[in-house]
């Protein structure tokens, strides 16, 4: 990377949508049973711009939330809520050399797209530029996963920092710690039409997804049988997704998603909420074939598909209320990054 402090690096990792499986990536599921995601990427990203200092500080800025933090390389911090994944990130990567972190993205935390995981996948691809090292999409992705769920102990999966890093259509399979992941490629017609009838609206409201999480853990370590059974079905019916989609049927789909999201209101008691039941309710009747709760629930959006005559009138219906329709495209491609000349 060229020296001087005038040049920029920026990188931009895409957010996601998961289609089936989710929760299944949450240890320990993964490892005693197998664990199986589909998700694709769409045109909402996290940015990281870094530009390079003279000296040894570390000025980080979240541009959405005007917050902000600074230290030094050599010096002590602490995680206290403020920005942990940057301090996490430049902790992890050994940066040595100062840098100013400007970090933005098209969509807020806790709104079930992956923001988190997305964001740390964007620094680590501006870090590594910083530092010259070159790293692998896979490699991305298990750092990722290493400064969220093990340095910060963030609860959560493994399908957001692959997603992010690989960008597109993936299949992926979790096993003892490994992640494979399996790209698909989908015919360029069913594309276009699954990009017609799906819908994103978003709830209104965010959601903590760790307690969540910590009642699905703690009701499959504890044996119950609800929860072990919707876990194993959600699994399930992610490979029926696969099939339906690589075919074409988008209807089956639809209705597999509906499927999907009665298992997975089997998580937790605080997966849903009467609001976010009555949006979804309301939204079958009018024209959406099926639909689900993107993330691990509680809030943020939610993506439906429809019925192609009967999209807009649902969109209407929710709108009426308080859903915020989210227009969006998928984006194949994963984290990008590259060098903006600062004069």
């Amino acid at each position: 990377m060229n020296s001087s402090k005038d040049v920029i690096v920026r990188s931009k990792a895409p957010l996601r949508i998961s289609f089936g499986g989710g929760g299944t990536d949450v240890s320990p599921y993964p490892e005693e049973c197998g664990g199986i995601t589909l998700s694709a990427t769409i045109d909402k990203y996290i940015y990281t711009t870094l530009v390079v200092r003279d000296d040894e500080c570390i000025s980080a800025k979240s541009l959405d939330y005007d917050t902000s933090v600074k230290y030094n390389t050599n010096g002590e911090f602490k995680y206290d809520g403020n920005l942990d994944l940057v301090k996490a990130a430049t902790k992890v990567m050994g940066v040595t050399r100062g840098c100013d972190l400007f970090l933005h993205s098209d969509a807020p935390p806790g709104t079930g797209l992956g923001s988190s995981s997305t964001l740390v996948v964007s620094m680590i691809s501006s870090l590594s530029q910083l530092h010259n090292t070159r790293l692998s999409t896979h490699e991305t992705a298990e750092l990722a996963y290493h400064i969220e769920r093990e340095e910060l102990s963030i609860k959560g999966g493994r399908q957001d920092q692959y997603a992010a890093a690989f960008g597109g259509f993936n299949f992926m399979e979790f096993n003892n710690g490994t992640t494979i992941v399996n790209p698909l490629h989908i015919n360029e017609g069913i594309l276009n039409e699954l990009e017609y009838r799906l819908m994103l609206c978003y709830t209104g409201k965010r959601r903590l997804s760790a307690g969540i999480i910590d009642d699905q853990v703690e009701s499959y370590k504890a044996g119950k049988e609800e929860v072990l059974r919707a876990l194993h079905e959600t699994k399930t019916l992610a490979v029926d997704m696969r099939q339906a989609l690589l075919r074409g049927q988008l209807n089956k789909f639809g209705e597999l998603l509906h499927s999907a999201w009665c298992s997975k209101k089997q998580f937790s008691d605080k997966m849903s909420d009467s609001h976010i039941d009555t949006l979804y309710d309301t939204a079958r009747r009018y024209g959406a074939i099926g639909g689900k709760l993107l993330g691990a629930g509680g809030g943020g959006y939610l993506l439906l598909l429809c019925e192609f005559d009967k999209k807009h009138i649902v969109a209407d219906r929710l709108a009426q209320l308080g859903g915020q329709i989210v227009g969006f495209s998928f984006d194949i491609r994963g984290v990008q990054t590259w060098e903006v000349n600062g004069n």
